[in-house]
């Protein structure tokens, strides 16, 4: 989904746009107040979030969690509010990625307050990190994410074979593994047996199932070897896109010519415009 730029939504002038300047734009002074009062809610929230997963805290301090996250929340409904009323198009905002976003941020807690039962959605209230793509309008630079997802997307059938050959690899070397210890040491299945070799050829190694046998630990140092060449092959395949995506983006359709600037608006060659 194409994140539109907010600057773009100026309502009327009057009370509506004063609101919106200072909500949605950062030039004025109350407009630069108001986004660091609400980075500073934003790191507030999500660091009494993570907090209250501790138990000791959660017994002992659950009253000041629950009046602390009821307060920022209804300054982000508030805020959210003043978000729809201010825009000339309000689905527009409503129903865009950021917008989605803000509501999908405030909506857990008022759930969890009328259905206590659903608690647990609460921590979708971690969303809230992402506003800090608006605060530092980095909705701006969503076409490097797009570059990726591009480059992604173009190496996908590449990586989909990639994933199938490490998927039979493994259930091999974990059959394999399962038949020479027998059983034993940790080796009690198949599928735990492919568990540790996916932890292997990973690299992960977390050391909770290891081979006892000569031909087991040579054939563990086989698999950690392999894995060691095989992480780089699908960074090969997106590094080689990327290098193409690179390419296509400074390519003159007029000359042919690729060796043009990152920033060149114009062919070196011909002078044809490529951007």
């Amino acid at each position: 989904m194409k994140i539109k730029p907010e600057f773009d939504l100026i309502p009327e002038d009057g009370w509506r746009k004063k609101i919106y300047e200072t909500v949605y734009l950062s030039h004025t002074k109350a407009g630069k107040i108001f986004d660091i009062c609400l980075l500073v809610l934003i790191l507030i929230s999500t660091a009494l979030l993570m907090v209250e997963t501790i138990p000791i805290f959660r017994l002992e301090y659950h009253r000041e969690f629950y009046y602390a996250e009821f307060f920022i929340t209804l300054i982000f409904t508030v805020e959210y509010i003043l978000r729809i009323i201010c825009v000339k198009d309000r689905e527009e905002y409503i129903f865009s990625p950021l917008g989605i976003i803000d509501f999908l941020s405030i909506i857990p807690f008022y759930i969890s307050l009328f259905f206590p039962i659903w608690h647990f959605v609460a921590i979708i209230r971690m969303l809230r990190v992402l506003r800090i793509f608006r605060i530092f309008n980095l909705a701006d630079y969503m076409h490097d994410g797009r570059f990726i997802v591009s480059a992604l997307k173009h190496s996908s059938r590449k990586i989909y074979i990639f994933l199938l050959f490490m998927a039979i690899f493994i259930v091999i070397i974990g059959s394999l593994m399962y038949l020479i210890e027998g059983g034993k040491n940790g080796f009690s299945s198949i599928p735990q047996s492919v568990y540790w070799a996916v932890v292997t050829i990973t690299t992960v190694g977390y050391g909770d199932i290891s081979p006892g046998t000569p031909i087991g630990k040579i054939l563990s140092i086989i698999v950690m070897l392999c894995g060691y060449s095989i992480i780089a092959v699908p960074t090969g395949i997106v590094t080689s896109e990327f290098r193409k995506q690179k390419r296509n983006d400074f390519h003159c359709n007029r000359c042919g010519n690729e060796d043009n600037d990152e920033n060149a608006r114009f062919c070196k060659i011909c002078g044809e415009k490529i951007i």
